[in-house]
């Protein structure tokens, strides 16, 4: 868990402020389509594309200073994937690794439809992910509210799927696959996800 002192926001404030002002920092406007930081079950490929057919590969990247958990947004909830999903928080010295993924403007209801973003589920924000290419502008979600909950080995099988898919640190895969699942052995999201073109 992290706890934030008054220096870490102060610091997190300016980074904000300077990166805000950085030209290297591209975005996509006025090109009908937009760059998404994907980190969880949409890191596969097969999954992000079942409703967002227009997401193209663009790259591996990471965002500093943030951790990714696996949760639910309230307590008592249930959902499609039968167990806690992967959630996002600011973390100083910690990173999440992932993929950006170009999409048309015409998906991007389809994605916080998909992301709950109409039911309080998540929240869009936009955050500054580093690439080999350099920093990119992209949009991502985060939980509105967060209750620790193990994820359903289902899904933690489709995060790790999609880490392998684009070939993310083996360290950081490795920290996924050691993450306690709850055991769930019923159907799930994994049952419509074609499989035929990936590797295992």
């Amino acid at each position: 868990t992290c706890v934030l002192s008054q220096t870490d926001v102060l610091r997190w404030y300016h980074w904000l402020m300077v990166t805000e002002k950085t030209p290297s920092i591209r975005k996509m406007s006025g090109t009908g389509r937009f760059m998404y930081f994907a980190f969880g079950s949409n890191l596969l490929k097969e999954r992000l594309q079942m409703a967002n057919p227009s997401a193209t590969f663009r790259c591996t990247g990471r965002l500093k200073d943030y951790v990714m958990r696996f949760g639910l947004w309230a307590e008592h909830v249930t959902n499609q994937w039968h167990g806690g999903v992967a959630h996002i928080s600011f973390c100083p010295g910690e990173e999440v690794w992932g993929v950006v993924w170009s999409m048309s403007d015409e998906d991007r209801p389809s994605l916080d439809s998909q992301e709950g973003v109409d039911r309080g589920i998540y929240s869009p924000m936009e955050v500054n992910v580093e690439t080999d290419d350099g920093d990119v502008c992209c949009r991502t979600y985060q939980m509105t509210g967060f209750h620790v909950c193990p994820p359903a080995p289902q899904y933690k099988q489709v995060v790790c799927m999609g880490a392998k898919q684009h070939s993310l640190p083996v360290g950081y895969l490795k920290k996924i696959e050691a993450v306690e699942t709850n055991n769930y052995s019923g159907p799930s999201v994994l049952d419509q996800i074609s499989l035929s073109t990936v590797s295992n």
